[in-house]
């Protein structure tokens, strides 16, 4: 496969980027490999016993994703939470149940769709890809639940989608029968714990889905590697949060591992697996799922600073009173710096990591990132990342119904819109040419 070397004049250094040939499939649907006689697919009838009833087949997923995956986590994490009570019942209620309510409160279940979507782009669809497709989609919310309840506590951030955090949750319900300091760590192993525990169900999740021999080993070390990656990502933040770490090729090596990959590639690359999809069109969905991850990161960093606590379910600035790392901070210190401009360089210096930022303080670093042209820079980046995404799914012969549809997801979470409707208004298909939206800052967030 030819790799092309993309220019990126924002970022220290190219983008390598895969841009695959398509291949031909005479029956207009990507050409998937075939199993071995030796490796026969899982039975239908064994695969739907994983399920709750009335589910339905891929058709009747496709109308709803996030409806089916939320009814496979409602099936799954009954069950889990009443073993947990039944091995002891104040952890099974402190940590089972708000790991459970947690993941079912969950957000717009944008992982579970980018695997549905390639799986479904890629000829996908049969009774056990369904089945697989749905419960590693409820695995990966639980092993968000993990990332948030964790991200949380390591941030020491007090607020989760408008709610209290899972360890300021368990703080404020033993702040009566403790001393504040110990109710606090409380708190704090509570959701550590809480995290493991989602972590441990998601595996188990995977575990036990059954899927033929060469599948099986194609989604595992799929999962494997991304668990690796996410938390490879994560310690890169706190990293740069403790040692001031401000290098553009850095931040966007961290955005790339701790978005790019997690939320939309590896997803992707689980769909194609489960579908059978040959390499060139999983080399190009991949590189899309790329492209589109990072910008999912990047509009992420901006909803943070400049979006509205309403929509984003958490206070704004966060990311700059926790001094992270982000591109867009490291951007602005660059141009200042290449601009010789020692009050906006002051600006971040003192705002960074001051986890007592005032509201005019923020309002100070908000003029800084717009001043030396940071925050225009990364609307533009993630406009040219989107266009980019989109030309890499073109790359791949797509199934005509299950493409336009990932390539609209593709271009909505990019863009930090809200994912599309599964079924478009009045039962119509989307375009296949795909009109993408806009770049538009402000959105709702896309992020976490």
């Amino acid at each position: 496969m030819r790799r092309t070397q993309v220019e990126d004049h924002h970022a220290e250094g190219p983008l390598l980027v895969a841009r695959p040939v398509p291949r031909s499939a005479p029956s207009g649907r990507p050409r998937r490999e075939g199993v071995p006689d030796e490796e026969p697919d899982v039975p239908s009838y064994a695969a739907q016993a994983l399920l709750p009833a009335g589910i339905g087949g891929a058709l009747a997923v496709d109308r709803d994703v996030p409806a089916a995956v939320g009814r496979v986590l409602d099936h799954v994490l009954a069950d889990r939470v009443a073993r947990a009570r039944a091995v002891d019942p104040l952890s099974g209620d402190d940590l089972a149940g708000r790991v459970a309510r947690f993941t079912q409160a969950g957000g717009k279940r944008v992982r579970p769709r980018f695997v549905w979507w390639a799986l479904r782009a890629c000829g996908g669809g049969d009774g056990p890809s369904v089945t697989a497709a749905l419960r590693i989609g409820a695995a990966l919310e639980l092993l968000q639940t993990c990332a948030l309840v964790h991200d949380d506590v390591m941030d020491g951030s007090a607020l989760r989608r408008g709610r209290p955090a899972l360890h300021a949750d368990v703080a404020a319900q033993y702040g009566d029968a403790a001393p504040r300091a110990r109710a606090e760590r409380l708190g704090d192993g509570a959701a550590i714990l809480a995290g493991d525990l989602a972590l441990a169900w998601a595996d188990d999740l995977l575990a036990e889905t059954p899927l033929a021999p060469r599948t099986a080993r194609a989604v595992r070390r799929l999962w494997a590697d991304m668990r690796t990656e996410m938390v490879a990502g994560q310690y890169l933040d706190l990293h740069g949060q403790a040692t001031g770490s401000r290098s553009l090729p850095r931040a966007l090596h961290a955005a790339c591992l701790k978005s790019a990959l997690y939320s939309v590639e590896r997803p992707i690359a689980l769909g194609t697996a489960l579908a059978g999809a040959d390499e060139a069109t999983r080399a190009a969905l991949c590189s899309a799922g790329r492209c589109a991850g990072l910008a999912f990161q990047l509009r992420d960093d901006l909803d943070d600073v400049f979006g509205d606590p309403r929509h984003t379910g958490k206070p704004a600035g966060g990311d700059i009173r926790e001094g992270k790392p982000t591109y867009l901070v490291a951007l602005a210190r660059a141009r200042a710096e290449a601009a010789g401009d020692h009050r906006a360089l002051d600006v971040l210096e003192r705002s960074l990591g001051q986890g007592a930022l005032t509201r005019a303080g923020l309002e100070e670093v908000r003029e800084v990132l717009t001043g030396t042209g940071a925050r225009d820079a990364v609307e533009t980046r993630i406009g040219r990342l989107v266009a980019r995404a989109l030309r890499h799914a073109d790359d791949a012969l797509l199934d005509p119904v299950g493409g336009p549809r990932l390539r609209l997801l593709l271009a909505s979470a990019a863009n930090g819109a809200a994912p599309p409707p599964d079924t478009p208004p009045h039962g119509a298909e989307p375009d296949p040419a795909g009109s993408v939206p806009p770049p538009a800052g402000g959105a709702e967030g896309a992020g976490r």
